[in-house]
């Protein structure tokens, strides 16, 4: 008789049915939070492969550039007379690798016939040796200046990346090629996607020539100039390799599912491939699955313990903070604390929220800033001062007024590296930055693009803009007259810098590039000044 009327209590019934309900709404949210959760994490992951690949693409395809540019102007400026005197064309070599070092293996001049006539550092293995089969040789003797296929050095014995540039007469027949020779390790070239990983995972970057069809470098040593797999093991490489970027989830050819993003390094054809495992992007989603199954299982043994009367009085508060929570994910109330009804366990679980929501709002904010400003300084970095000048550049074409640029340079201050260490540096740079943010307005941009490299931003000039540039140009030079206290040592420096004019119609890079020129043959007469290029 008990056990039928505890079977037909209408308690009894409430209790099963609240306990069918939980348990079909426990499952049904464990599969759906996991797709969610897994869609969701995705989404992110992805977009953060892309950023990672995309930062370190720019930053392999900058290194590059500057050395094929370099190279290209020594080429440009090689006195053709000594050719035939490789004495003196390897002091020239010398004099001109020691101001700017950026082939770590070397500097070196083939004749027509391939052969080495000079060379710096010097080499014995290096002079003499005949390099006609290499193909930055062949295409630089057809006129054309070339990034060759990355191999081991003949006399490095090393990973190396090789350039070519023609040496033309006045006619422009090539007379010769000055190639270019630099360790794919080298510090400042490629050692940064070499050493660098993402959390646990060995091979987190790929750097893949296209043309060449080799790994040119890896976060893993044993793949750097290994051959590609073959086609079909793994789509989104095959998509890579036909051309496309962006990111997604993809099986790699040892059968690993893995999130990768891929970026361009434009300079050299090549594209960076930044990747993790499947297994560690969604580790988060496994945990929660496991943490909602084991939950629910003492929820609802708890659960069946509980009258129906008491679980409504004990999870009221529960309740409505849930029903308040979705008004929020709905839009209908904005994101603010959850009220706190009592100090319980309910009441902790809220506040512990709120102090959550809290800490992402925060965090949130911080990212945003770190996106935008330099670390060290505090100041705008060169996504911000883009930003800005696609800003600046459009209101003077849209108001017929003009910007101004300046790029600065700082003299001697690898000295101060060298001589009192990047402690030290750091603390200059910084000084440096509140000196030239004194100067600026409140409308002008100032921002770190590089390690001693600073842009001014002067927006909205009339036709004055020459004379308001060179005059903020005096001041920055003026700010330099004073040595730079930092740790006890009294640091000198100088600078140069760089003024282009626009009245809105040019690129922001066309800009930039015409500054950085003009800072370029200021430093080059060895003192502080400014020289002023209008567009």
């Amino acid at each position: 008789m008990k056990l039928r009327r505890l079977r037909d209590s209408i308690a009894t019934r409430l209790l099963i049915l609240a306990l069918a309900i939980v348990t079909v709404g426990a499952v049904t949210r464990y599969y759906a939070l996991s797709n969610f959760l897994r869609e969701d994490l995705s989404k992110v992951v992805e977009a953060q492969q892309l950023a990672l690949a995309s930062y370190v693409a720019h930053d392999i395809d900058q290194k590059v550039s500057q050395r094929e540019t370099l190279l290209i102007r020594l080429a440009q400026d090689l006195p053709l007379p000594l050719l035939s005197d490789p004495p003196r064309l390897r002091q020239w070599l010398r004099d001109h690798y020691d101001y700017q070092p950026l082939f770590s293996i070397g500097i070196f001049v083939l004749a027509p016939n391939g052969r080495a006539i000079a060379d710096y550092p010097p080499h014995a293995l290096r002079l003499n040796n005949v390099y006609s089969d290499r193909d930055y040789f062949r295409a630089a003797m057809a006129g054309k200046p070339y990034i060759g296929r990355p191999v081991i050095g003949r006399t490095s014995h090393q990973p190396v990346l090789p350039m070519g540039a023609p040496i033309r007469d006045a006619s422009g027949r090539v007379q010769g090629v000055l190639v270019g020779i630099t360790a794919l390790g080298a510090p400042g070239f490629l050692d940064l996607l070499q050493h660098t990983r993402i959390g646990d995972n060995q091979d987190s970057f790929l750097l893949i020539s296209p043309r060449d069809r080799i790994f040119v470098s890896s976060s893993q040593p044993d793949m750097i100039l290994k051959p590609l797999p073959r086609r079909g093991l793994n789509p989104l490489h095959d998509q890579a390799m036909a051309g496309w970027r962006g990111a997604g989830i993809t099986v790699n050819a040892k059968g690993v599912e893995e999130v990768s993003g891929v970026a361009s390094v434009s300079s050299a054809g090549w594209f960076v491939v930044a990747r993790i495992p499947a297994s560690d992007a969604f580790a988060t989603v496994e945990r929660v699955k496991n943490f909602s199954l084991r939950n629910t299982v003492v929820a609802l043994a708890v659960f069946s313990l509980l009258a129906c009367g008491g679980m409504y009085i004990v999870l009221r508060p529960l309740f409505q903070a849930a029903r308040h929570a979705d008004r929020m994910t709905r839009g209908d109330l904005p994101l603010e604390p959850l009220p706190i009804s009592r100090d319980d366990e309910v009441g902790h679980l809220i506040a512990a929220f709120n102090r959550l929501l809290h800490k992402l709002n925060r965090h949130q904010l911080e990212l945003a800033r770190q996106a935008h400003h330099d670390p060290l300084t505090g100041l705008p970095n060169r996504a911000l001062l883009t930003d800005r000048l696609h800003v600046a550049l459009a209101q003077a074409q849209r108001k017929n007024g003009l910007i101004a640029l300046l790029f600065m340079d700082l003299d001697g201050f690898k000295t101060i590296n060298d001589s009192h260490g990047h402690k030290t540096g750091d603390k200059v740079l910084w000084l440096v930055a509140q000196r030239l943010s004194l100067i600026v307005r409140q409308t002008d941009t100032l921002a770190r693009i590089g390690g001693d490299e600073f842009v001014l931003l002067l927006s909205d000039l009339d036709e004055h803009a020459d004379e308001v540039a060179r005059t903020v140009a005096a001041k920055c030079l003026d700010a330099f007259s004073h040595p730079f206290a930092a740790d006890r040592a009294d640091c000198q420096l100088g600078i140069s810098i760089g003024i282009a004019i626009s009245d809105g119609c040019h690129h922001p890079d066309r800009l930039l590039q015409a500054a950085d020129q003009a800072m370029y043959r200021v430093k080059k007469t060895g003192r502080s000044g400014s020289e002023t290029i209008r567009l």
